[in-house]
């Protein structure tokens, strides 16, 4: 490693970096799974047919703008993974109450509309993973009309009479929320809502119809799923609820080794913890207005963030050797990032650096390389949070029902295709630069903890390869010596070979390297 040359290889101004494994010996996870993901609210995202929804046709013509296949590309977005939330056979706009799982909405189209679009990420080398809303239907589900029935007739011996959580009015568990089943004196059990009953996974035979939805979907090629609302399989029984999925992950790998994997488990680090033996999890403590990454692209302390990260990882593959970081800004469920990362000052920039240039598997909301809006606020509306994509070409996607929001950015991405210096061209370069430095994704990774300054960073090295990438998140001008964290010696520091104007640059005297304001570069 001594020997290796260490050029200081790219400065992305106004923003780049994020992230890593482990110090040390870190198990590196396989390099083919540390994706970057692009998260799509389907009703929202592109209309094929003219009716106003998005559909499954509106995202397979979308591929090229995410990844038209080619390495070399400057004009697509550059994402490796989809994340469809759902878009199975459903009364509502957002598709979590399930009332068919082997059946596609026909809002959204047809099967053989999502075998297309499978096979049309594949050509593109693009993973496709299903959105899996298994702890509750809803209650126009077959299953639940059956066990209606059974229970409404007293029909113990009924294959569906405990498909869901059922019981007396006094046996409710304190804190469940339950609800008269109609007709009978039987309560069933409704976390999220009265029209999403739970399932009963205790019932031998639920476990099966879950295990057969998901083979459904990867005998068609699915590449994986996301796990919606994983804790509440056993509402209140972190320790439940992760043995259940120990057991379904495991079944599900034997069907397909290569499978991708990710749950929905909204809570602190130390109950996402329990979950990971089964898979990786999703990091709330970085995400949303109040998270790591927002706090240090708005001029926080960047060496907080980054020692965050380093023993985050190092817990999880502790946990699991194959574990890894899924870090992610907003999703639908929350206010869009547009709102407190605004683009004028540079935040939405240097948010994009931090998590999206490390190893793990970054999530990208739709609409947030352009810097689409929307919260929910007083109107108490979800929809707010998933409005239209703005693609400016004529695109006849309307916002979901019920939203109010007013606000909305005035660019498209056909606007910010044509400038120069946009926010979407800035997302491009920096998946680019991942690309091109593979290290960042997929090698071991150590915090770069420098004392006294906001300015830090990681080290990733990958069989002798070393790359560093550093954050000034601050509004003024900071510098360090990489001598006083590495082994570097200035003649391994060779040259600053490209440079991307910003609010001071970069510039390297020695060992010494000089970051301007809101400003980012990668080493190697």
């Amino acid at each position: 490693m001594k020997n290796a040359s260490f050029l200081l290889i790219l400065l992305l101004s106004v923003f780049l970096l994020l992230p890593c494994a482990a110090q040390g010996e870190a198990v590196e996870a396989p390099e083919t799974q540390r994706l970057v993901f692009y998260e799509i609210f389907p009703c929202s995202f592109s209309d094929s047919d003219g009716d106003g929804v998005g559909d499954l046709r509106g995202i397979l013509n979308r591929l090229d703008y995410l990844n038209d296949g080619n390495p070399a590309s400057k004009t697509s977005l550059g994402i490796q993974g989809i994340w469809m939330t759902p878009v199975f056979a459903s009364p509502s706009y957002h598709k979590y109450d399930v009332t068919d799982y082997k059946t596609m909405d026909p809002a959204f189209g047809t099967l053989e509309d999502l075998q297309a679009l499978i096979d049309g990420c594949h050509e593109r080398g693009i993973r496709l993973i299903l959105d899996l809303p298994l702890n509750h239907t809803s209650r126009d589900h077959l299953w639940f009309k059956r066990f209606r029935q059974a229970r409404l007739m007293h029909n113990d011996q009924s294959a569906y009479y405990d498909y869901y959580l059922c019981y007396s009015p006094e046996e409710c568990p304190a804190g469940h929320a339950c609800y008269p089943l109609q007709g009978t004196d039987f309560w069933y059990e409704g976390n999220f809502s009265q029209d999403m009953p739970e399932l009963n996974y205790d019932n031998e035979a639920v476990r099966q119809e879950a295990l057969d939805i998901a083979k459904f979907y990867l005998d068609m090629g699915v590449d994986g799923f996301r796990f919606d609302a994983a804790k509440y399989i056993s509402f209140g029984d972190n320790a439940r609820s992760a043995d259940f999925w120990v057991w379904f992950t495991g079944e599900l790998r034997a069907l397909s080794p290569d499978i991708w994997l990710v749950a929905e488990v909204w809570d602190g680090d130390g109950i996402t913890d329990q979950y990971v033996p089964a898979m990786n999890c999703f990091n709330f403590t970085l995400s949303q207005a109040s998270g790591l990454i927002a706090d240090t692209a708005s001029g926080g302390n960047a060496n907080r963030y980054t020692a965050y990260v380093e023993k985050y990882t190092e817990t999880v593959q502790a946990l699991r050797p194959e574990a890894f970081l899924v870090p992610f800004i907003s999703n639908h469920d929350m206010d869009r990032a547009a709102g407190y990362l605004p683009d004028r000052d540079g935040k939405a920039r240097m948010a994009a650096n931090l998590y999206l240039l490390g190893p793990g598997a970054p999530f990208i909301y739709y609409g947030e390389e352009i810097g689409l809006k929307g919260s929910r606020g007083s109107a108490n509306t979800d929809s707010n949070r998933r409005l239209a994509m703005r693609w400016g070409d004529g695109d006849p996607v309307a916002d979901p029902p019920g939203s109010t929001y007013s606000s909305q950015t005035e660019n498209t991405v056909q606007q910010q295709l044509e400038t120069e210096g946009s926010l979407l061209k800035h997302y491009q370069r920096v998946l680019r630069v991942r690309k091109e430095n593979p290290e960042i994704a997929s090698g071991a990774c150590a915090a770069l903890a420098f004392d006294k300054t906001k300015l830090g960073g990681f080290l990733f090295t990958q069989e002798g390869r070393r790359v560093a990438v550093l954050h000034n998140p601050t509004k003024g001008s900071l510098s360090v010596d990489l001598k006083t964290v590495t082994d570097f010696a200035p003649s391994e520091i060779a040259a600053l070979l490209e440079a991307l104007p910003g609010e001071g640059g970069a510039s390297l005297e020695g060992t010494v390297v000089t970051l301007g304001a809101c400003t980012s570069v990668v080493l190697r």
